[in-house]
């Protein structure tokens, strides 16, 4: 994979700063940090976003989030170790990801609202959003994820 710019937000500092500017409120809004590095990750992985994933699960483990948990996240919906709670902010993360085939489904929304305030509603809803935006700036761009030394693919 080659990248297709090597610095894009340079040339297009003020959406990229308010996009900065979006993730500190979001990062702000009261969500739990592990519930928003779930939504992060489980929306980098359908995304296919390698330098988000990779960026994400460190960020979750640097929290201490459980690593099992992590490797499940891709199978959250057969796995016992996500919260009634969780397991709504992905379902919703998912349909919104998946919009074209999912026309959010009324059952998922149900499911946020009984977990989640009305502010915690509309806060999930802009997390989702905002990492599909840096998902699609990454993967569109061609961004690398780090690679520790000696283990890149030749």
């Amino acid at each position: 994979m080659t990248q297709r710019l090597a610095a894009p937000y340079k040339h297009a500092a003020k959406p990229y700063q308010a996009m900065v500017a979006l993730e500190a409120a979001i990062t702000d809004s009261g969500l739990e940090k592990s519930l928003l590095e779930l939504i992060k990750t489980r929306v980098s992985q359908i995304n296919g976003c390698a330098f988000c994933i990779n960026m994400h699960v460190a960020d979750a483990l640097k929290a201490g989030e459980n690593p099992m948990r992590l490797h499940l996240l891709s199978a959250w919906r057969e796995s016992s170790l996500f919260t009634p709670r969780e397991r709504a902010a992905l379902a919703w993360a998912e349909a919104l990801t998946l919009l074209p085939q999912t026309g959010a489904p009324d059952a998922d929304w149900a499911e946020l609202q009984a977990h989640f305030s009305e502010a915690e509603q509309v806060n999930v809803t802009f997390a989702v959003g905002a990492i599909n935006t840096w998902n699609r700036l990454a993967v569109g761009f061609r961004s690398a994820h780090p690679a520790e030394a000696g283990r890149a693919a030749a």
